[in-house]
């Protein structure tokens, strides 16, 4: 493939609406492959365009690398084609993260993607290399991942995304976790002036503004609970049909703040309360106690709007 047909091919790759689903384990913390598959049937069922895994909520840093490339190779073999598979490579070093990469893009994954390095506080030159190396070392669409608050602070800049798209033909986008509006302006403004095709993905299912800035498409963690609000609001997003998306993105709010106010273990203990259970996270995230779980169970049967969304698998 030529450089100039692949990079048409880039500029075709086009996520969507991402679900970014758990890791299910068994009662021994073991990957739990059954339920994993049936739990990516759910997500395809249920309006996820692409599938982003596994994601930090979906436990990665608990995962070991061979872990994380047997759930890509699974899902991938799977899904078989019916929805783009993303893999999440990121590392605390520069070459784990690249092993990473190659692993995932020989075992199928259409597009790879990456945060900074875990743990460190890398300058700016030191991030550059970091994502040209992980960037370079495959051929598939590369997505850089900005997400401070998990990161101890360290922050893509619009500067180093400009360097990065000078140097990679493969550098498709960038998905925010930031709610920094005023950078997500910045990059993407910057970004499709050099790079007309780059892509905006918003994080943490605010989708009203990130959508109003540029963004073309979205991560969801909170597909497993309420996929169907979810795609209310990205399909109302993607209209432009703002007025019309305030209900369902304010009740997306309300949601959020109740998985995250019980911690870490919230999403699979709503995901249990909605009938799609999903085993215990691992070590050190403790499990819900059992108060907790049925405090957000009675909190999760208050919101009328979940109602319309599917119980059991």
């Amino acid at each position: 493939m030529d450089l100039q047909n692949e990079r048409g091919q880039m500029s075709k790759f086009q996520p969507g609406l991402v679900h970014t689903p758990v890791t299910p384990f068994t009662r021994e913390r073991r990957i739990d492959f059954d339920r994993y598959g049936q739990l990516l049937d759910f997500h395809l069922a249920n309006g996820a365009e692409s599938l982003a895994l596994p994601t930090h909520i979906g436990e990665s840093v608990s995962l070991s690398d061979r872990e994380k490339l047997d759930v890509v190779a699974f899902a991938v073999e799977h899904v078989n084609g019916r929805v783009p598979v993303i893999a999440h490579v990121s590392q605390s070093g520069t070459a784990l993260a690249v092993d990473l990469a190659r692993k995932a893009e020989a075992a199928g994954a259409n597009a790879i993607v990456a945060t900074t390095p875990y743990y460190w506080t890398p300058q700016p030159a030191m991030l550059l290399e970091h994502f040209l190396q992980i960037g370079g070392a495959v051929r598939v669409p590369f997505y850089l991942y900005n997400s401070p608050d998990e990161m101890g602070g360290t922050k893509i800049s619009t500067d180093l995304t400009l360097k990065l798209i000078d140097k990679l033909d493969n550098l498709a986008g960038l998905v925010d976790a930031s709610l920094d509006w005023q950078f997500m302006i910045d990059v993407v403004s910057n970004a499709r002036r050099v790079r007309p095709d780059f892509q905006l993905m918003s994080e943490y299912d605010y989708m009203i503004s990130a959508s109003a800035i540029g963004a073309v498409g979205a991560f969801s963690p909170l597909a497993g609970i309420a996929p169907n609000l979810i795609g209310q609001l990205y399909k109302l997003c993607r209209q432009e049909a703002y007025n019309a998306a305030l209900k369902p993105q304010e009740d997306l709010a309300a949601l959020r703040q109740a998985v995250k106010a019980v911690g870490v273990a919230g999403l699979k203990g709503a995901m249990q309360a909605m009938g799609r259970e999903c085993g215990v996270p691992r070590a050190p995230v403790p499990a819900l106690k059992s108060a907790q779980y049925d405090a957000l169970a009675a909190t999760l049967g208050g919101m009328s709007f979940l109602q319309a969304e599917p119980r059991g698998w």
